[in-house]
């Protein structure tokens, strides 16, 4: 985990650039006694955790363009269905299949815009907790009275977190219009399922029917 974290923040750092990027130079926090350090476990650990959930917003977006791709499939085969359809009957599924299928499709495609942006959201979260560990770093050096800690201005980095914080907090209400229009479309998808569902009189049993 110290190795990972290790590295995860030399990359966060290069990709920071002067966004939220101040930091305090390693040259003082290496001057800290060992019973400071460990005041900045807390720290670490916010860090650490920021990462996973950058990680997890990474996973969450892999996985949704996978359900589009097999939905998709889903799409292909039950167009297949209705040509292949030996009587009305199963004509009639076979649309319903149709519909449910590009209404599923639908879905993912705005689920998806929504976790692109929730992902965004872990990214900048993940600059806040950096600005945090460095802000944490500074105060730990001055108060261990490490020379050098007395040139940096701990209001300087305070309001960097404050700054990456207000960003956060905009970033994530700008995301309510893609949340309304995802959990539309999820009802639109789910509405279209009961359909085929009840048409093909178990759900569970229909090979058309696929849930979430």
């Amino acid at each position: 985990m110290k190795r990972h974290l290790l590295l995860s923040l030399s990359l966060l750092t290069a990709a920071c650039g002067p966004s939220y990027g101040m930091r305090v130079p390693d040259t003082l926090v290496k001057k800290l006694p060992y019973e400071t350090r460990i005041e900045l476990l807390e720290a670490e650990n916010d860090l650490a955790l920021a990462i996973d959930r950058v990680d997890e917003a990474d996973n969450e977006v892999n996985r949704a363009r996978d359900n589009i791709r097999r939905a998709k499939s889903r799409q292909e085969a039950a167009e297949d269905e209705e040509d292949r359809a030996p009587d009305a009957s199963s004509r009639e599924v076979a649309q319903l299949a149709i519909a449910e299928s590009e209404s599923r499709v639908e879905y993912l495609r705005a689920h998806q815009r929504l976790n692109v942006g929730l992902r965004e959201v872990e990214q900048l979260s993940l600059r806040c907790a950096f600005a945090r560990f460095e802000l944490a770093r500074l105060t730990a050096a001055r108060k261990a009275k490490v020379q050098g800690s007395e040139r940096l201005e701990p209001k300087d980095f305070e309001e960097q977190v404050s700054e990456c914080e207000a960003a956060v907090k905009e970033q994530r209400a700008n995301l309510a219009g893609d949340t309304k229009e995802a959990q539309a479309a999820k009802e639109a998808w789910e509405a279209k399922k009961a359909a085929l569902a009840k048409k093909t009189f178990d759900a569970r049993a229909s090979p058309y029917v696929e849930n979430l």
